[in-house]
């Protein structure tokens, strides 16, 4: 089910306890963009531990500008916790902007990978 589909349902007089039940159980795929001192502290190790705890699929990789960039699908209760990991990042990192689009679930992944360089 796409975002849309989950604005529409919301939008009928539905139970929220079902509501919540969707939305948990929604798979959704957010494209994250992160700035700061985010590079050599370990935050795609990170990432992809926490990713792999979480059972979230995609990528992260470093970004030439100094950044990191992470692509995060799966449930959206764990997606948004990737999210907000992303937004703290590991000890020894200053994440200073977090730029998160949201798109469509895709499927395309298998598992959670490292990847080098843009």
């Amino acid at each position: 089910m796409n975002q849309r589909a989950f604005r529409g349902l919301a939008a009928l007089r539905v139970n929220p306890k079902f509501q919540r039940l969707v939305m948990l159980l929604m798979k959704v795929r957010a494209h994250v963009s992160v700035s700061g001192h985010v590079q050599g502290v370990f935050f795609r190790h990170h990432t992809s531990e926490q990713a792999a705890r979480l059972g979230v699929s995609g990528w992260v990789r470093n970004l030439r500008d100094g950044g990191v960039e992470a692509v995060f699908e799966g449930e959206r209760e764990k997606v948004d916790e990737m999210v907000e990991f992303c937004r703290r990042g590991p000890l020894g990192a200053r994440v200073t902007d977090v730029e998160v689009k949201w798109e469509d679930y895709s499927g395309e992944f298998s598992g959670f990978q490292v990847r080098y360089w843009d």
